[in-house]
């Protein structure tokens, strides 16, 4: 029988002012580097099977890990109606630049994939005392609001987005309740569109993608990989992998990932 792993620590920081400032809860692991920093999917949080496993690993091989969740998801505060993938950006920029230090490896599921290539963008940008050491991208969604959403809603879902400003999505995942998605989610998310020109982030990249994803199709993960450098870029199709990709042996390819890169 294996020991139990001791908690993470848990504690909160507060981002933003006024009335859009909220608490952010975060979970970390001290350890030696590179450090681990989990990026989540929409409406995803940090005790989720990849989260919880990459801890697991983290502690067991001494390593530090940094978990969060994005304002109005999980145990961070705020309403996940008024989130925008610039606030969600500005919650992860907080958490890197106060908890993590070193070489740093960004995990990042699904939207947490879009988060991790513009964090990215936004170390590479800063003089902080953390850096870059690599990418693993899980089903990476970036620029899912436009590519994704809405350039296949049909007509009456744009519309009821334009004029009553949400449309409630129906959800096969957590407890299955529909959720607002929000016109300023879609508009604010334009600012923030990679897949339109080269992402060069000087740092090796592993893509880990579903060829039966539902949410995220395998021909978005191409999309992605001809947008980075040819060179320490991999890119893993999983034939039998859904989006989550939380089996035991997608969990195993993803710990394989981020030990391959350091």
């Amino acid at each position: 029988m294996t020991d139990a792993i001791p908690d993470a620590v848990l504690e909160f920081i507060e981002v933003g002012e006024g009335p859009s400032a909220r608490r952010i809860a975060v979970r970390r692991r001290p350890g030696k580097g590179p450090g681990l920093v989990w990026l989540g999917g929409f409406k995803s949080d940090m005790q989720g099977g990849k989260a919880v496993a990459l801890d697991a690993w983290a502690h067991e091989h001494g390593r530090a890990i940094v978990r969060f969740d994005y304002s109005g998801h999980g145990e961070s505060s705020g309403d996940f109606a008024i989130g925008t993938i610039g606030s969600w950006l500005e919650d992860s920029v907080a958490v890197f630049e106060r908890f993590c230090d070193g070489p740093q490896i960004l995990i990042g599921s699904s939207m947490g994939g879009w988060m991790a290539l513009l964090l990215a963008r936004e170390i590479k940008k800063r003089a902080g005392k953390a850096s870059l050491a690599g990418l693993v991208l899980i089903a990476p969604a970036p620029d899912f609001t436009e590519e994704l959403m809405w350039k296949n809603f049909p007509p009456a879902v744009k519309k009821e987005i334009e004029t009553k400003g949400f449309w409630l999505r129906p959800s096969e995942y957590g407890d299955g309740s529909p959720y607002p998605i929000t016109r300023n989610l879609i508009e604010e998310g334009r600012n923030h569109l990679v897949l339109g020109s080269a992402i060069d982030l000087g740092c090796p990249v592993r893509i880990l993608q579903g060829a039966k994803d539902p949410d995220v199709p395998w021909q978005h993960a191409f999309a992605l990989t001809h947008r980075l450098p040819a060179d320490d870029v991999v890119l893993t199709m999983i034939q039998d992998g859904d989006h989550r990709l939380s089996r035991p042996q997608d969990i195993a390819r993803i710990l394989a990932a981020v030990a391959e890169i350091g």
